[in-house]
């Protein structure tokens, strides 16, 4: 992806000095609640301005990459909110720990229509221009990043029903082999060999938000729906769609408001928990088998 690079520090005091001025210091640090993957503070700062930091460890500073980038490749399409990336880095002299800083977004007031207009405004993200996306394929994304704290490969394919089933459910499946017994494993087998002729190429290509439930959506400053925590990738966007009715989903005005913005294939319905099939399957491998059960329950269906 063509985009600018998210400026890298060594440390979060260079970080500070270097993007507010060498005077200004963190004067307090407030945990933030949210997530599961990383801490999350609230920085006060000695010129009364506050910003946001993700810190996790040493270690998992891909994370924080990854994270930018697909901020960065939502903003470029300049259609829906997300938090602006200040920069990261990793901090050897406090600890070891990395980290990412964001501009510190206070919700305000939803604004009139904000459902429908959040629904307009991914709609719009979706018909998007995907080329500087993708190098050498239609589908995938630059680089390989995350879906919750799992690996999330985005090789470049030319047919997205191709890509789905190589880079997002045989990965899946494969780390979740120990929960299968040999029977499951088959039915796994003959599922793959057939989930292609289910699923259907789309109209045009689409970037995707990636883990698009109502825990990465948040009120923006301008009192609009505004996207967080994304696992991008260029695919079809009636997967963004799905996983919005995975865990609850969003009231009926938004779905026909999207509906009203983008046109829909045929017999969305009857993909629909082919797609979740994957967040599924990543509940499994990240939470247990509680999860194991839904998971069946979609490959049976083939």
């Amino acid at each position: 992806m063509k985009s600018e690079a998210v400026p890298y520090f060594p440390s979060l005091d260079d970080a500070i000095a270097s993007l507010f001025g060498g005077g200004i210091k963190i004067l307090r640090s407030d945990r933030v609640a949210g997530g599961d993957i990383n801490y999350a503070y609230r920085l006060a700062l000695s010129d009364g301005a506050y910003i946001f930091m993700k810190a996790n460890t040493k270690e998992n500073a891909s994370f924080f990459a990854a994270e930018a980038a697909g901020l960065a490749a939502i903003a470029k399409t300049g259609v829906i909110g997300t938090p602006h990336i200040l920069g990261r880095g990793i901090d050897l002299g406090r600890g070891g720990y990395s980290f990412l800083l964001m501009e510190f977004i206070k919700s305000g007031e939803r604004v009139s229509g904000y459902w429908e207009t959040f629904a307009y405004e991914l709609a719009a993200m979706h018909r998007a221009e995907t080329a500087n996306f993708v190098d050498g394929g239609i589908y995938g994304f630059s680089g390989d990043n995350y879906i919750g704290a799992g690996g999330q490969e985005n090789v470049p394919y030319e047919s997205w029903t191709a890509f789905f089933r190589d880079c997002r459910l045989v990965p899946q499946f494969k780390r979740a082999v120990n929960y299968f017994s040999t029977a499951e494993l088959k039915k796994i087998d003959r599922f793959l060999e057939k989930i292609e002729s289910v699923l259907v190429e789309p109209e045009f290509p689409s970037l995707l938000h990636g883990d698009l439930w109502s825990g990465n959506v948040m009120t923006g400053n301008n009192g609009k729906a505004w996207l967080i925590d994304p696992a991008v990738y260029v695919g079809h966007a009636e997967a963004d769609l799905a996983m919005t009715e995975l865990f609850g989903g969003f009231p009926g005005v938004f779905y026909d408001a999207y509906k009203e913005a983008m046109s829909m294939q045929p017999e969305y319905s009857s993909r629909r928990d082919f797609y979740n099939l994957y967040h599924l399957l990543n509940h499994l491998n990240l939470f247990g088998r509680t999860y194991l059960p839904s998971v069946m329950r979609i490959v049976n269906k083939l």
